[in-house]
């Protein structure tokens, strides 16, 4: 194995991302199977008052319902950016897109997961949604997760902070 490679494995934000983005799937998924048990045919619930309601919906399609035909087409999307994320992440050294990262690939894999396992197919199945806004389509905690990453990236980009070492410098002058 390359020295950079053994150095980007061994560095905590490394870690951090990943923990991040297992957090995310489990809480995505417990939640997801709670809604199914409890929610499923049920009428909406309110939990704060017009606010935030429980109401329970199969989502083919992307956010906001939208491509409910292309449901393959958003399965192989999540492959492609939870690929590209894994990659990315190996090389992380800030915390802050460790955060970011973790949130998205944990997003991304929750969606997946219902993608993947829930009917009525494999790489066709439709995303568990359960949580209402006003004026806002029915969501779940791989979505906020997407939203907040997608938010810390546009800040984090902004403010031109680096998710990794610069090229130049080498695996060798980094500490172990």
């Amino acid at each position: 194995m390359r020295r950079s490679t053994v150095f980007a494995m061994r560095h905590p934000a490394v870690l951090v991302a990943w923990a991040t983005a297992a957090a995310v799937i489990i809480v995505d998924q417990v939640t997801k199977a709670w809604a199914v048990a409890v929610l499923e045919g049920q009428p909406d619930r309110q939990i704060v008052g017009d606010l935030l309601r429980l109401s329970f919906v199969r989502n083919p399609g992307a956010a906001f319902g939208l491509g409910g035909g292309a449901t393959i087409v958003f399965s192989l999307v999540a492959i492609a950016v939870a690929v590209v994320l894994v990659r990315m992440s190996t090389r992380l050294v800030s915390m802050w897109w460790a955060v970011a990262l973790g949130l998205m690939l944990g997003g991304a894999l929750g969606n997946f997961i219902d993608r993947l396992f829930r009917e009525p197919g494999a790489l066709q199945g439709h995303v568990v949604d359960f949580l209402r806004l006003p004026n806002f389509p029915v969501f779940n905690v791989a979505d906020m997760s997407l939203t907040v990453a997608a938010i810390m990236i546009v800040i984090l980009s902004l403010f031109n902070v680096p998710y990794d070492r610069p090229r130049h410098e080498s695996a060798d002058a980094a500490p172990a």
